[in-house]
């Protein structure tokens, strides 16, 4: 599989840090035909749309988090340092390269106004595992 162009990433998905991911995915079940992707686990559970387009992940809500509307966009690239580094020689900060063994790595920022985003290798072929 050939990534993503390292200049110009995708949205791959969109996540929400909801309080209960049950209650929100049976609504985007319901009303927008929305399917369970394989691999939840405990506080994580990814939805796909029949046609395509961006995944909404369900992410468990901190009980610190006061609103019930926080969100992140994950831009999908191969590999996170080598994007990481050359962001941060243009001026964006990202935060440690954050490494999930045997899965993806990812790493935060936020846009001028303070939204999150993220860069992921999450569901991409990874550089080398066997050296994570």
């Amino acid at each position: 599989m050939k990534g993503p162009s390292p200049s110009a990433p995708p949205i791959s998905r969109i996540i929400l840090y909801v309080k209960d991911i049950p209650k929100v995915a049976a609504f985007y079940q319901r009303f927008f035909g929305m399917n369970v992707l394989p691999g939840a686990t405990k506080g994580w559970l990814q939805l796909a749309s029949p046609s395509g387009g961006c995944i909404i992940c369900l992410h468990q809500a901190a009980i610190s988090q006061k609103s019930g509307a926080a969100m992140k966009l994950v831009f999908s690239v191969v590999d996170v340092q080598a994007f990481k580094d050359a962001a941060e020689k243009q001026g964006l900060k990202f935060s440690v390269v954050h490494v999930v063994p045997g899965s993806h790595e990812f790493a935060n920022a936020k846009d001028p106004n303070g939204n999150s985003i993220s860069i992921s290798s999450r569901g991409l072929e990874p550089k080398t595992w066997s050296d994570v």
